[in-house]
């Protein structure tokens, strides 16, 4: 399976957390890792992930997007420009590679995805989940901020199946960076903004409460599925777990409902991975 992330240097760790949870929930899989960075990027960080990508016996590829993509989009210490890159990951990815699933690097994996990665796109260009779908006034405002009427959701771009075939014919640079100059006071959540305002009627949905539960809304959750999704459900059914906002559970004073569970996959990925030698190669 592909899997892409989009980070800068200092966010290693906390992918390294994400690809060990990954690995936990699905030991039968071979991944092949694609990293899009800026190319300025070029730290020990990046040699650690190197290391811990082969001790995973995960294959990385690391690339590096010109320094001058995305220049004058909008960009701050929250939303660095590397968010913007997996709009556009299909320019740089092997052209005979047909599907890939971006991630951020916030979240855990907590059950095996093939059947999700081998979903049918039915001529979308992406599969992701809504964290709105059920906000009536939330989908409405998202709406009329974005001009896109006659899309149905608002999708969050955290986790994002990604058609590569149909997304070269369809997505091209110009029309996003044309967007964005046009729109950047309108933009909130930059990149996300942008992907729905221009492909939210071409993005097939799925259950966030599976492939990309909101660690904030556990109880909106519980409420909405009477009660069913409590601490039990969510560790025997959901597969991604998104620590979504402004606080994540690496920061000491992190006290979400799931904070206990990340630093510990944090701990066993520094105990079980990072502790082993490094690899040895010819």
């Amino acid at each position: 399976m592909n899997l892409l992330f989009s980070i800068t240097d200092n966010y290693v760790h906390q992918l390294e957390t994400t690809l060990f949870s990954i690995k936990c929930n699905n030991v039968k899989q071979q991944f092949e890792v694609y990293v899009l960075l800026a190319d300025t990027e070029n730290s020990d960080n990046l040699t650690d992930l190197k290391s811990f990508c082969q001790k995973l016996d995960m294959v990385l590829h690391l690339i590096q997007i010109p320094n001058d993509t995305f220049s004058k989009a909008p960009k701050s210490q929250r939303y660095p420009r590397t968010i913007y890159y997996r709009l556009i990951a299909q320019n740089f990815l092997p052209q005979q590679m047909d599907r890939i699933l971006y991630l951020d690097c916030d979240l855990l994996c907590l059950n095996p995805f093939k059947d999700f990665y081998e979903s049918d796109f039915q001529d979308n260009l992406y599969i992701a989940a809504s964290h709105t779908e059920n906000i009536k006034i939330g989908r409405t405002f998202n709406k009329i901020r974005l001009g896109n009427y006659d899309v149905d959701n608002y999708f969050n771009s955290g986790v994002l199946l990604m058609n590569l075939k149909l997304i070269r014919q369809q997505v091209n640079m110009a029309d996003i960076y044309h967007y964005i100059d046009s729109n950047s006071l309108q933009l909130f959540l930059p990149d996300q903004d942008v992907l729905n305002a221009l492909y939210g009627d071409k993005i097939k949905s799925v259950a966030d409460v599976l492939y990309n539960y909101d660690t904030r809304y556990f109880s909106a959750y519980k409420l909405l599925n009477g009660g069913t999704t409590d601490l039990d459900w969510v560790v025997q059914n959901t597969v991604f777990l998104h620590f979504c906002g402004q606080g994540k559970p690496w920061h000491k004073s992190y006290s979400g409902k799931f904070a206990a569970l990340y630093k510990y996959y944090q701990w066993l990925a520094q105990r079980d991975v990072l502790a082993y030698p490094d690899p040895v190669t010819d």
